[in-house]
């Protein structure tokens, strides 16, 4: 698929564009690098976008991302585009289970985020972060609690539901 060509189409809608990279990447995931290595040299609303493809990608296939996309989502959360911090995480929560054992710069970063001005960053920020602490990784005993820190400070209710049933579920198990 030429990445370029589709992005720069101005007859696709912007969803369309999203759509038809999640289809493609869905029926190729061996591409999935390729898809990335694009990305990762694209300007922010390109590389919004194919983030975007493989959140969509992801949510219903995690297996189709590689290590290489895990590395490029958690370094494009320090990225300055809100929308790519978020897709970004989203993806990140729906593949952390695949990687438990390489995640330290995603928790780095997520925590970062969980801290941002922007409301959806920090939605997608709780999401990723519930997501790792109930696969319990190494960094359960400091992550839980620096959650906790976090939930205690986040002001909507909607993002702090997301940590709160999170750790409920590490209180069960």
């Amino acid at each position: 698929m030429d990445f370029q060509k589709l992005l720069t189409d101005k007859s696709i809608k912007p969803k369309e564009k999203t759509e038809a990279l999640s289809r493609w990447l869905l029926t190729h995931p061996e591409k999935i690098n390729d898809l990335v290595d694009f990305a990762g040299t694209s300007k922010d609303p390109a590389k919004a976008t194919c983030i975007e493809a493989i959140e969509f990608a992801t949510k219903k296939k995690p297996e189709i991302a590689s290590a290489a996309c895990l590395d490029f989502v958690s370094k494009s959360l320090t990225e300055k585009a809100p929308r790519i911090k978020w897709e970004s995480a989203k993806v990140i929560g729906n593949i952390a289970h695949l990687y438990p054992g390489k995640l330290d710069e995603a928790i780095a970063n997520l925590l970062v985020n969980a801290e941002h001005e922007g409301t959806v960053v920090r939605w997608s920020a709780a999401f990723a972060l519930a997501q790792i602490i109930k696969i319990k990784t190494v960094h359960h005993k400091t992550l839980v609690p620096a959650v906790e820190s976090i939930c205690n400070r986040e002001e909507k209710n909607s993002i702090k539901k997301i940590y709160a049933v999170a750790l409920k579920e590490t209180e069960v198990a």
